[in-house]
Order: structure tokens, then sequence, then C-alpha cells
């Protein structure tokens, strides 16, 4: 028996990465003689084991077999007899397939060690075709390597798989669970420029894809296209370090301009209505956390509102804070305004400029929070004023505040 630690954390330790887990291989080892040694098995498809102390996980030595389309069509042969080379010649990337041994020797049949140096994202061999998910964790590697570039063979192989339908088996659990990772990464615009390229991003977000092409408004810069803007969009998002459901918003904020016709371009009048159902139904497709929805709902709607701050009437701006539900919810406002930073930003030229309308709306709502709701609604004989005598309150509360637009 022998345990070998393999995938991420050899690989970031080549790179002088921080190394956050490690995962063990163990070869010529049987289940029994794993829980024998005080091992908890967790595996559901194959045997996997905790470690009675460290609690890290420590996977029998496995082969493969593709028995169906999709990820989960695998039969997986785990027994003492499997050798780690034929363990690693199942993983997806050269540079994941590096073992390293108790004493610290490496075991990299595949070239791993060079194509780190080449600074390369390539696959093991032919395999790596049979399973789909795989496509979403080179995109997502390109996402979070922004110096790595993807192989043309794995390239033309991720192509391959994308046309021969093998992408359309992804279940929406996994694409999300690949894409809001790729979204936290360095560079979230480099995994949407490798899903493109190889044609996966018309499978897995069509309503994204057909933003490239499609022009900006005459005042966006239209030196760049809707699709080329999203990308800058979702890095100044990471760049700024915005969590997840603001990268998520930025990146379907702009999804009804895919709706106009061609003979509008490049005016977009009333997108945001098409972007809000568009935003819903992909949020739904892929079973995004309602925060995630939620938000990328609201910036869908607001996002043109909001950069008009400047010269919005208070009333106008009062109405803004009530549809997004600011006064009860001002952190997820502080996101929604956050994910329209991001907008702005990703234009050419604006990523280090003054943006007002964050400030603007920030020191509005705190004037319009000074409003004490409960004592009007006590005060209010006739309940169905109540919500109008609140708003009015607050539209003078802001007309009286530094910040009034009047």
């Amino acid at each position: 028996m022998k345990t070998y630690v393999v995938g991420g954390a050899v690989r970031d330790r080549l790179l002088g990465l921080p190394v956050q887990d490690h995962d063990h291989v163990v070869v010529g080892a049987t289940p029994e003689e794993m829980l024998a040694r005080g091992f908890k098995p967790v595996g559901k498809d194959f045997p996997v084991f905790l470690h009675p102390d460290s609690r890290e996980e420590y996977a029998l030595a496995r082969t493969e077999r593709k028995t169906a389309p999709g990820y989960k069509g695998f039969v997986f042969h785990a027994e003492p007899d499997v050798t780690l080379e034929e363990d690693l010649a199942r993983r997806d990337l050269t540079i994941n397939a590096i073992a390293s041994a108790e004493d610290g020797s490496l075991v990299d049949p595949f070239g791993g060690q060079a194509d780190l140096a080449a600074r390369v994202l390539r696959h093991v061999g032919p395999a790596f075709a049979e399973d789909p998910v795989r496509v979403l964790r080179v995109a997502r590697f390109a996402a979070r390597f922004p110096d790595f570039h993807v192989a043309e063979e794995t390239l033309a192989l991720m192509r391959l798989m994308a046309d021969n339908g093998e992408v359309d088996h992804l279940v929406p659990e996994r694409v999300w669970q690949e894409l809001s990772r790729g979204l936290m990464e360095a560079r979230p615009s480099r995994m949407l420029e490798a899903l493109r390229a190889c044609g996966a991003l018309a499978k897995v977000l069509p309503e994204l894809d057909r933003l490239f092409g499609v022009p900006q408004p005459a005042e966006h810069h239209p030196e760049i296209d809707t699709g080329a803007h999203i990308l800058r969009v979702v890095d100044q998002a990471a760049m700024r370090r915005f969590p997840l459901a603001v990268r998520y918003a930025a990146l379907l904020h702009d999804l009804g301009k895919g709706e106009t016709p061609q003979a509008e371009w490049p005016h977009h009048h009333g997108h945001e209505a098409k972007g809000v159902a568009l935003a819903e139904a992909v949020s739904g497709r892929l079973r995004a956390p309602a925060d995630c929805r939620d938000l990328a709902v609201l910036a869908a709607r607001e996002h043109g509102v909001i950069h008009d701050a400047a010269v919005l009437r208070p009333a106008t701006v009062v109405r803004l804070f009530e549809r997004a539900d600011a006064l009860r919810r001002p952190e997820r406002f502080g996101q929604l305004l956050e994910a329209c930073e991001g907008d702005f930003r990703g234009r050419p030229g604006w990523e280090d400029r003054p943006w007002p309308a964050g400030d603007i709306l920030r020191r509005a709502l705190a004037a319009v929070q000074g409003v004490d709701a409960g004592a009007i609604a006590a005060a209010t004989d006739d309940k169905t004023q109540i919500a109008h005598r609140i708003h009015e309150a607050r539209v003078a509360a802001l007309r009286k505040s530094p910040s009034s637009g009047d």
C-alpha cells in the first residue's frame, strides 16, 4: 500500500502558490484495509475515505470506462492492481496529473511539469472527450491562471465535444458549480472566451453568446460590442474583489440587448424589461442561488436608472429605493451599486474614471433612512394612505438633503 499526493496540491506547490487542500491516491489497497486502518468511507460512486486524524481525502486508485453520454456515464474499477499511472491517466489536464510520493519525489508520466513551465493547459489523453464537465474545467482554469493558454489540440477536442452534442449532457448543477467558481477567479473573462472559442458558450449560456456582435449604444464607446463589454465588466468586478452575487449580476445585466432587432442598432430601447426576463430564465435554468438570481434581476432592471443618478429627481430616487427594497435590504442595494460600477468601468478608458452615481445614491439612501416609517404608519388613520405618506416623507427628506437633485 502506497499513498501519493495528487492534483491541485502538487500543481500549486510547483507554481509557488498556497496549497489549500491535499488529495491523496492510495495504490495497492482494498476498502477493507482502509477501514481497518481507521479511515472513514465517504465516496458514493467509488471508494473515497477520510483520514482518521487529518480528515483529508484518500481515494483508492481507479480506472474508468465510458458507458453512456454525460458526466455520470462511467463505470469505475478500483482494485489493488490499478497502478498510479493508470489512475493519473484518467485525469483532465497534464498539470493535474502529477503525483508526489511520500519521499517528495514526483511521478509525472504525461509531462505536466513541462506544461507548467510552458504555461499550457493540455489534456492528458483522448478520454478527456468522454466527460463534458472537463470543458468547463479547462475554461475555469484559464480564468484562474491568466498567463496560461489552452493547447490547440485541447481546444480542438473541446470544440468537437460541443459539436457532437457531448456538452449538451451537462446538468445545471455542474454548469453552475463551474461557472460560479470561474466567476470567482482572477480573470473570469478568460473562462467565457475559452467557452466561446470552442462553441460551448452557445450551449450553456446562449443568451450571453448572442451579445457578441451586438453593438453598444453610441454613447457607450461603440468600438467594442456588448459581448466584449461583458468580458470587461466581469473582470472589473473581479479586480475589485466583489462577491459572487455581484459578479453574476455583472455577467447578466445586459442580456436584453441581445434581443434588440438588428434594424434598431445601436439603440436598445426597452432592453431592461427583456433583460429581466432573460436573467430570471437563465437563473432558473442554472438553478442559481436566490441571492445571485435576485441581484441579477435587479441589475438588469435598474442599471440604466442608477447610471443616471446625478439627474434624477428625489421622487424618482425614492421609487428606485422602493422597487429595490433598499430600505429593508441596504446591503443588497450596495451590491447592486457594485454591479453597476463594474458596468460603468467595463468601457475602454473608463476603468479609473470617477463614478459619482454610487456616492450620490449612498448619500440619498442615508437621508431617506432617517424617515421613521413606523411613526408615520401609527399616526395615519386611513391605512390605505400609509404607503403614500411614507413615500412622500422620504421624498421630502431627500429634498432637504445635500444629495437632492432638485
